[in-house]
């Protein structure tokens, strides 16, 4: 049921996290000693892990477009994912012990377990190692250029949550990081990098900006109340320009990365299908900013969520690509 006009949303229930999707695993089966440490790493909303998880498909699939899949790319696959799900678990945990003040001040996030008191900070600084180990155990069974890469990157990790305090685009630092595992898988798959995987890596900040600077629209009034910077403030009034921009530079930059990876001697039907992929990715894109209301939380929540499917579209089509 609907609150009435003018009346404030009721409180999350106790120990639950009010931007959490409500009904999630976490919060139904869970142990319960366990659920505050499981939300500190958003295991009770996927779509952050599938955000890092894609790029890295992304590269496995376009990189097999020049070299062909191997036996060993079924486990690049798998680590990648249980890699995106520690390594974006040891960020958020970071990211929520670093703004756990900013947190408490913000109504969408003052029920997270940090600020609300569910762990302290020692607890959660332990349980980022413990994921960040795991994570490093995995990336261990990589060769030595995704090794280097792979400790590379947690550099990045450590900057971004302290972004939004000093520029007006952390979302570029989390492009930065979120896609990182771009390089990584195709340095894991071809121990090489060439000049695909560096365009395939800008493609990746680029629709980052987008569907982050979506993310950020929510949170506009909050943040200017406390002074944090995102691009959705610094936007305004033309974030539905800046975001088309950023929809066509990811497309552009996708298509190059295809052009610039694909050998001729695979011929033309592989070709065309991996830019089908790249124009039907763009066109859900464009799906999604037809349906954004840019002045509405809800809105912009289901259309953030909506870049899994886009994501997942164009790893669809460079996996056919490959095996052709």
């Amino acid at each position: 049921m609907s609150q009435p006009p003018g009346m404030p949303e009721p409180a999350p229930a106790a120990g639950t996290v009010a931007d959490a999707p409500k009904g999630n695993w976490v919060d139904r089966f869970a142990p319960a000693p366990f659920r505050p440490y499981l939300r500190l790493s958003r295991a009770d909303r996927p779509i952050g892990t599938w955000l890092l998880f894609l790029p890295c498909l992304w590269a496995v699939t376009l990189a097999a477009n020049a070299g062909g899949f191997r036996p060993w790319d079924l486990w690049l696959a798998i680590s990648c994912g249980a890699g995106a799900f520690l390594m974006r678990g040891a960020g958020c945990t970071w990211n929520d012990v670093t703004d756990r003040k900013i947190d408490a001040s913000v109504a969408r996030t003052r029920s997270r377990p940090l600020p609300s008191g569910q762990v302290t900070v020692r607890q959660a600084l332990v349980w980022m190692a413990a994921q960040a180990l795991v994570a490093g155990g995995i990336l261990l069974t990589y060769n030595w250029l995704a090794i280097g890469l792979g400790a590379g990157s947690l550099a990045l990790v450590a900057i971004y949550p302290f972004a939004k305090r000093f520029t007006w685009w952390p979302q570029v630092f989390l492009g930065l990081a979120f896609n990182w595992g771009a390089l990584l898988a195709w340095a894991a798959h071809a121990g090489s990098l060439p000049a695909g995987a560096f365009v395939l890596y800008a493609a990746g900040i680029a629709w980052t900006l987008y569907y982050d600077t979506i993310y950020a629209l929510q949170d506009r009034e909050d943040d200017a109340l406390i002074g944090v910077k995102s691009t959705a403030r610094l936007f305004g009034d033309n974030s539905g320009q800046w975001l088309a921009g950023f929809l066509v530079a990811t497309v552009i930059l996708l298509a190059a990365a295809v052009i610039v990876t694909l050998p001729p001697s695979r011929g033309v039907w592989p070709m065309l299908l991996a830019l089908t992929g790249v124009w039907a990715m763009g066109a859900h894109m464009v799906w999604q900013m037809r349906h954004l209301k840019v002045d509405d939380p809800v809105s912009c929540r289901r259309t953030f969520l909506a870049n899994r499917d886009a994501g997942i579209i164009l790893v669809l089509f460079l996996a056919a690509a490959a095996l052709v």
